[in-house]
């Protein structure tokens, strides 16, 4: 799985908690931190607890991999799980617009995450 793909993956275990405004942003070009970003936001503590054991669960029942570092999961206001090439941020609105990520990264190609339509 390329490093695009594992971010696809992490994005829709976002959506699958109802994280809000989904950004991937791909950095490869412009640093040499990752190749990719994921940042979603949270409305509670709790929902960023969730996003964030959505994104591990996820990524390890199907691309078998675990985080290599996680900051800020048990405060639930920033979460931050670093995969190498792929780093995911989920936050709280305040944290979201303090920080503003994705104007830090506003270099990289950033495109919104458009869930599929699900079929019931």
């Amino acid at each position: 799985m390329d490093s695009q793909q594992l971010a696809d993956l992490a994005a829709e275990a976002c959506d699958d908690r109802k994280a809000s405004d989904i950004r991937l942003i791909r950095v490869d070009e412009v640093s040499s931190l990752a190749d990719w970003m994921v940042i979603a936001g949270g409305q509670s503590d709790v929902q960023v607890r969730a996003i964030a054991r959505s994104v591990e669960d996820r990524l390890e029942t199907e691309a078998e991999r675990l985080p290599l570092r996680k900051e800020g999961v048990q405060e639930g206001r920033w979460a931050l799980l670093d995969y190498g090439e792929l780093i995911v941020h989920v936050l709280m609105p305040d944290e979201r617009g303090y920080y503003d990520l994705e104007a830090f990264w506003s270099h990289g190609e950033t495109r919104a995450f458009l869930p599929s339509p699900k079929v019931s």
